[in-house]
């Protein structure tokens, strides 16, 4: 998913106003989670999903369930602390006072932890989707991973005995919530932290690949003997052709986590970049980036990343290449929209205002009045409404934008068009 930028709904409760994310590797506290329609799903992610279907399986009476998830729709639940086993976070119901609600889940055990993390880290498209908080099903089928009945245990402060009570069935849906958003806060349920199983992956992943690399024979070679090419009678023999080059970049040699050795998953991404460089040099005879500005380069490299949402590694990507480039993480961000809605073209239109010619620029405005949009105000080659905008490319194409009314704050959005009206459309979802 995009990068989402979510209000900040205060807490009622004083010492809850004040609540901030704080972070360890075994102690997470988010904030207070903003109300939201009530004809929101309870989870988005299959195993949000699982999480939710626990609960719902375990609960005695359905009516205390839908208060508990009005509760949680509503904003009624404080800031949540989540550590190995434990949930827990003040929930407001009729009195003044909230109660102390809790969830208990049972840990994995070592050997649980060790089938889990041998299955992803013998498979690299698990860790990739593990880096962007995504959760393969065959990795949660290795253990125990998501609840099932009656492994979610509520307990509460209010004198209901009701297993559970509104307000633990509050906090289980807004728990959801977070699993959904960061499957992490379901390891660290389950007993391990997010640093610690990174770390952990990168350690085997690194193993699994030096085994493959050295179980790899290797290849029979054309040569020339030394002794033949060094003959004294200066006739040396012709030199064998040239190795064909390989189909694709082959993987880079895997960097495993070490004290004060550079970030491992920066020397991937610098690696993969020099292997395919080279490669395309050596197929071509070009270098398909030699053109681009650090910065250009700075965008294809952070667009190039793979990733739903600003993950960890995401944000740590994209701080490191705006500070090398002078440039805030924000701007970054928007010039990774430019230029994944149309590569080097769609930044220039980000970044550049020009003055085009006659023509295609001044036959817009009719054609979008004719099929009933609202009218656009132009200034050089922008077309806007208060939140709509169309910038008209260098190559031809026009590029849509949206920005809050009145902020004056424009993301590329939609795919660019020749044609306006189509280009609008797009933007519009029609």
């Amino acid at each position: 998913m995009s990068p989402a930028r979510r209000p900040h709904i205060p807490s009622r409760a004083g010492a809850g106003e004040q609540a901030q994310a704080r972070h360890t590797d075994l102690r997470r506290t988010f904030p207070p989670l903003p109300p939201r329609a009530e004809s929101a799903g309870a989870a988005l992610t299959w195993w949000g999903t699982a999480w939710v279907d626990a609960l719902e399986d375990t609960a005695l009476d359905p009516a205390r369930l839908a208060r508990g998830r009005s509760y949680a729709d509503r904003g009624h639940v404080d800031a949540i602390t989540v550590t190995p086993g434990r949930v827990v976070a003040y929930v407001h119901g009729s009195r003044p006072r909230p109660y102390r609600a809790e969830l208990r889940l049972r840990t994995l055990s070592e050997e649980a932890w060790e089938r889990f993390l041998e299955t992803a880290a013998a498979r690299p498209d698990h860790m990739a989707s593990l880096l962007d908080k995504d959760v393969p099903h065959a990795l949660a089928a290795a253990v125990d991973l998501l609840p099932t009945v009656d492994d979610v245990v509520p307990e509460c402060t209010c004198p209901d005995r009701a297993h559970p009570c509104k307000h633990a069935a509050a906090l289980c849906y807004q728990t959801a919530r977070l699993v959904d958003e960061d499957p992490f806060v379901l390891f660290l349920l389950r007993g391990r932290g997010e640093q610690e199983l990174l770390a952990d992956l990168t350690r085997r992943n690194a193993t699994h690949a030096a085994a493959e690399q050295s179980e790899a024979a290797a290849p029979a070679l054309d040569s020339v003997p030394a002794r033949e090419a060094l003959t004294s009678d200066g006739q040396r023999p012709p030199l064998p052709p040239e190795f064909p080059a390989p189909a694709l970049p082959e993987r880079p040699p895997s960097y495993p986590q070490a004290p004060g050795a550079p970030d491992p998953l920066a020397l991937d991404l610098l690696a993969t970049e020099a292997a395919g460089r080279a490669h395309a040099l050596l197929t071509t005879g070009t270098d398909p980036i030699a053109s681009l500005t650090p910065w250009q380069d700075a965008v294809r490299l952070a667009a190039a990343h793979p990733g739903s949402g600003l993950t960890a590694a995401t944000r740590a990507l994209y701080a490191s290449l705006a500070r090398g480039t002078g440039r805030t993480p924000a701007d970054l961000a928007r010039a990774v929209a430019a230029w994944r809605q149309g590569g080097i073209d769609g930044l220039g239109v980000l970044e550049e205002e020009w003055d085009p010619p006659a023509g295609p620029f001044d036959r817009a405005r009719p054609a979008l009045l004719a099929t009933g949009h609202p009218e656009f105000r132009p200034r050089r080659n922008h077309l806007s409404t208060p939140s709509l905008q169309l910038r008209l490319g260098r190559d031809g194409l026009w590029y849509g934008y949206e920005s809050d009314p009145g902020r004056e704050d424009w993301w590329p959005r939609g795919e660019p068009d020749p044609d306006p009206v189509r280009a609008l459309d797009g933007l519009l979802g029609g």
